[in-house]
């Protein structure tokens, strides 16, 4: 059964931010499509039917949480997962330097 799922509040901006910039550069349609697919990419995550990777690997192999990520289009979904939920932490685009960006979240959630 999958999990209920929620998103922070900068995983909200991001992807408001992604649904305008796609908007603006491919129009409507392409905008409602992708933001359709990163909230399918979520649903999938709290099912587990989403492949995801640990971000300990690229952050720090001794961290206490998992920070772990999976893709979708052009963007990563980074997300932390619990017994009772997952919280979508934020959407990276892949032009991000993803390490840097994973370590800021932890120093910011510690």
């Amino acid at each position: 059964m999958p999990k209920p799922w929620r998103l922070t509040r900068q995983a909200e901006a991001s992807l408001l931010d992604i649904a305008l910039w796609t908007l603006e550069t491919f129009g409507p349609r392409q905008a409602q499509a992708y933001e359709e697919d990163l909230i399918a990419r979520c649903s999938g995550i709290a099912s587990g039917s989403v492949p995801s990777q640990s971000c300990r690997a690229i952050i720090d192999p001794d961290l206490k949480a998992d920070l772990r990520f999976a893709r979708s289009g052009q963007h990563f979904i980074v997300f932390v997962e619990d017994e009772a939920c997952v919280i979508i932490v934020d959407f990276l685009h892949s032009r991000n330097d993803l390490p840097t960006k994973l370590v800021r979240m932890r120093r910011n959630e510690q």
